[in-house]
């Protein structure tokens, strides 16, 4: 009995031992299968780049390495990208300088179609002239919505940052903005004297990214203007969809770094040195169009020593309607005027 026993549990064990073996063989089996699958794909996966790379390059039989391989997944990418922008200049160009996001753009201010956006250029220590312009013609508290809702046009006063962020100029703005909420603080400018032109540049970027309005015009802290003739002369210009208004000059450049209106560039308005037409800084507008090429191309623009010199350089080359608007001319008396100069 006890040898019979002994006997089973030996076949019993030899018998799980056979099995154990025959799974062993299934899951290497698997296992092998499964690797050369993968072997597979991938040498087939390798030709197949092999192959786009020599259609490409026009060569015959030639290795892949990882980094070829990187360079053409890349080169699939950025071919794709350039697609992207080829097909934003051709909108751009079809709608004036206007990529089709912009024109979807609803306004971030404001639901309501807006016919302008004012920017009153001011600096600091210049409470006393913001003030009298508060009090003289721009509308203060609710009827800054108010003349937005019921003709369409936006005011506000322009301002940079002090040099030394934070000090009490800064703080100055902040508390008077918190009171009358009528400023762009435009936090990215340092605000200083010869930062005027890229100040002027970053309204009208500031401008176009926050109001969708038909036109944008910039304004002198010293400076007054007749809102209802303004609406009324802007009305009349919706039909052209590039246009450039202004008390149109051109004037002398000066070379002498001493002279107060010193140009550093001078010698790019050649030999007679003089300025081209341009609008006169103490109040221009531009259509949308213009104002946003200026967004669209901000980072290539050249500012001069002067805001209106540099606004006039850039419309130069382009397809623009400049309209020489006498009653834009804030200095003189002339009847109907729509601005005047303190």
């Amino acid at each position: 009995m006890h040898s019979r026993a002994s006997q089973n549990r030996l076949s019993g064990s030899s018998f799980g031992s056979r099995i154990s073996a025959l799974l062993l063989a299934m899951f290497a089996t698997m296992a092998t299968v499964y690797v050369a699958g993968r072997l597979w794909q991938d040498a087939e996966n390798r030709v197949y780049l092999i192959e786009e790379l020599d259609k490409r390059n026009g060569q015959g039989q030639s290795a892949i390495s990882v980094d070829e391989t990187l360079k053409l997944i890349n080169c699939r990418e950025q071919q794709k990208k350039l697609s992207e922008l080829e097909m934003d200049l051709a909108a751009a160009r079809q709608e004036g300088f206007v990529p089709k996001r912009l024109s979807k753009n609803d306004g971030i201010h404001s639901k309501k179609k807006i016919l302008g956006v004012i920017g009153i250029i001011t600096t600091f220590g210049r409470k006393k002239n913001r003030d009298a312009i508060r009090k003289a013609w721009m509308p203060t508290g609710a009827a800054v919505e108010k003349l937005a809702d019921e003709k369409g046009i936006i005011v506000r006063f322009v301002i940079g940052r002090s040099a030394n962020r934070g000090d009490s100029l800064d703080r100055e703005i902040d508390n008077e903005n918190s009171h009358t909420n009528d400023f762009i603080i435009l936090d990215g400018q340092v605000e200083a004297p010869e930062e005027h032109p890229k100040k002027m540049k970053s309204f009208f970027v500031h401008a176009v990214e926050n109001w969708d309005a038909e036109f944008y015009a910039k304004v002198n802290d010293d400076v007054y203007v007749n809102i209802d003739a303004l609406g009324a002369m802007l009305t009349s210009h919706l039909d052209k969809p590039r246009v450039y208004i202004g008390c149109m000059k051109s004037g002398e450049v000066f070379s002498e770094p001493s002279h107060k209106w010193y140009e550093p560039e001078w010698w790019k308005f050649g030999d007679k040195k003089s300025y081209f037409r341009h609008a006169s800084g103490e109040m221009y507008v531009m259509s949308r169009a213009l104002a946003q090429f200026i967004w669209i191309n901000k980072s290539i623009l050249r500012t001069y020593a002067h805001d209106d010199v540099s606004a006039g350089s850039w419309f130069i080359g382009l397809d623009v309607k400049y309209i020489d608007e006498g009653k834009f001319c804030c200095t003189s008396s002339s009847s109907g005027a729509i601005c005047a100069a303190v």
